[in-house]
């Protein structure tokens, strides 16, 4: 039984910030009722799938959760919502507060029906600033947070995106972690509270953690940037035959390695001194060790540096990283079978625990799967649900 146990999350989000967050939730035993619209969370539809509805990418980030289908924008389908809510310890939405407001789904109205409810909004920008009713996605966010200047500054100047959804990801954990501080704090005194977690401004602080530098000083000391993170040279290693991931990084490594080589003369150099000295030279540093990697195979390379005790990992595919033989060892790729999808491939959850290990509760629901089962949790009676069925506030799968 996971951590999070008896606890009851209303689940508004969709796309891939909070639903990931979500996710990470149910997989620690809460109970997530994912409350979808008629259309469906649009990532049901992003990527191969074998059944309409259930791609990839939703079933990687929905795992464990119950769905249920209501029409927010009827009256019956937000009163259902409302009656739901009653018994919840949370609701979080990843909507623009303005829409929630539109849909009377606001912190105050639903504080009025649970004044120990924790609602959190995982959203774009705070909403004491001029931007707070702007839209926000992924891409917008990395832009803002200086992500694509950084990457050009590393590489050949052009800006780009992550090839991953790093802000909803990162913001959806940091939604995760306001979840369990508002439930710890409901837990304690029976309070509830409103709690937004905005995307620029997590995502500014999450990346000027390492990029602020001299710009931390008043008057700036330099104008900011982690130099050996923006190096163009800081890139897999080429071997005689592939590539190869090495960090070569504090004075142990660096002896290690040049010992390793039969060079040890290069430790006479001032460039080598320290890590100060190594960090104002690294463009240098890396370019040169960059030759030297190209003067042996990849295997050659992984037995030597770990032999030396050097920091090193293959550059993996994403074919590849299936037959890891670390996450081999530890099942991390499992394959359940789906009641829909039939046979699919599921990743364990990477922390391990003594005592509640958060385990997946489920596989990724169908649209309104649970929605049956949901209502008469909730105390409505045959008759209600038949109603809600007929004013289309509440569109129920068929029962199995």
């Amino acid at each position: 039984m996971g951590p999070l146990a008896g606890f009851t999350i209303l689940d508004l989000t969709s796309v891939l910030m909070g639903p990931y967050g979500t996710q990470v939730l149910a997989d620690m035993g809460a109970d997530i009722i994912k409350v979808e619209s008629p259309e469906g969370d649009i990532v049901r539809q992003i990527g191969p799938g074998r059944t309409p509805g259930m791609g990839g990418m939703f079933l990687n980030a929905n795992r464990g959760k119950r769905s249920i289908v209501l029409d927010l924008k009827k009256k019956e389908g937000r009163e259902t919502l409302l009656r739901l809510a009653k018994s919840a310890n949370a609701l979080v939405y990843n909507v623009r507060p303005q829409a929630m407001a539109r849909l009377g789904l606001d912190y105050e109205t639903l504080a009025a029906v649970n004044p120990s409810l924790v609602y959190v909004g995982a959203f774009g920008y705070g909403q004491s600033g001029p931007y707070a009713a702007k839209p926000a996605y992924d891409d917008l966010i990395q832009g803002a947070a200086t992500i694509p200047t950084l990457l050009a500054a590393a590489g050949d100047g052009t800006p780009r995106y992550v090839p991953v959804t790093i802000a909803d990801r990162i913001v959806g954990l940091m939604m995760v972690n306001a979840i369990m501080g508002g439930l710890m704090h409901q837990q304690r005194t029976g309070v509830g509270q409103r709690i937004d977690v905005p995307m620029f401004e997590s995502m500014t602080e999450f990346v000027l953690v390492d990029h602020l530098g001299g710009l931390t000083y008043d008057p700036p000391l330099d104008h900011g940037g982690y130099a050996r993170l923006l190096s163009r040279y800081r890139r897999p290693y080429k071997t005689s035959d592939g590539y190869l991931c090495v960090l070569i990084y504090n004075d142990k490594h660096w002896r290690s390695f040049f010992e390793a080589i039969g060079q040890p003369h290069f430790l006479e150099q001032p460039r080598f001194a320290n890590h100060a000295a190594r960090t104002k030279h690294i463009d240098d540093i890396y370019e040169e060790i960059g030759h030297i990697f190209l003067t042996r195979t990849t295997v050659e390379w992984r037995e030597l540096l770990e032999r030396a005790d050097i920091p090193v990992m293959p550059m993996h595919t994403l074919e590849t990283i299936l037959e890891d033989p670390h996450l081999q060892a530890i099942d991390f790729f499992k394959t359940v079978d789906h009641p829909v999808e039939g046979r699919i491939r599921q990743m364990r959850v990477p922390s391990t625990w003594s005592v509640t290990q958060p385990e997946p509760a489920g596989p990724a629901p169908t649209l309104g799967q649970h929605g049956r089962d949901i209502l008469r949790e909730a105390g409505f009676s045959a008759d209600e649900i038949e109603r809600l069925m007929e004013q289309k506030a509440v569109h129920l799968a068929a029962p199995p």
